[in-house]
C-alpha cells in the first residue's frame, strides 16, 4: 500500500482545467456576440441617407430659387421630411457672400429625429 497509482487523479485534473478553459470560450464568445450586436444597432441609429437625401433637396432648391423665398417649396420640403422620415427639419438661405473669391449662398440646414441632431452650415 506504499505504492499507490495517481494516474487517475491527472486525468481527472486535466479534464477539470479543459472543461475550465471551454468554459471561459464560450463566455467570451458569448459576449463578441452582445458587442457585435449593440454596434450594428447603432450604425443602425444615425440617419446618413437622410440627412444626405435632406441635403440633396435643400441644394436643389438653393439652385432652383437662390435666396428668393419660396415658403411654398419650403413648407412642402419640411412636410415630407417629417411625414417619411419622423424628423423635424429646418433649413434657412441667406445672401450671397464672398467667400474665397467665389459668390456663395450660406445655407443653414437643422434635422432632428428624436434620437439625432444635426446642425450644418455650408456655402452652396
Amino acid at each position: 500500500m506504499a505504492c499507490m497509482n495517481e494516474d487517475g487523479q491527472w486525468i481527472v485534473l486535466m479534464g477539470l482545467l479543459v472543461a475550465v478553459a471551454l468554459f471561459f470560450l464560450a463566455l467570451i464568445i458569448n459576449q463578441s456576440a452582445l458587442v457585435g450586436q449593440t454596434t450594428a444597432e447603432g450604425v443602425l441609429e444615425f440617419p446618413k441617407n437622410d440627412i444626405r437625401d435632406l441635403r440633396e433637396a435643400v441644394f436643389d432648391y438653393v439652385k432652383e430659387f437662390g435666396e428668393i423665398e419660396n415658403t411654398e417649396v419650403q413648407k412642402d420640403i419640411i412636410a415630407i421630411s417629417l411625414e417619411r422620415k419622423n424628423a423635424v427639419v429646418n433649413f434657412t438661405v441667406n445672401q450671397k457672400m464672398d467667400v474665397s473669391g467665389r459668390w456663395l449662398h450660406p445655407v443653414t440646414i437643422h434635422y432632428n429625429n428624436g434620437v439625432t441632431v444635426y446642425n450644418e452650415t455650408v456655402y452652396y
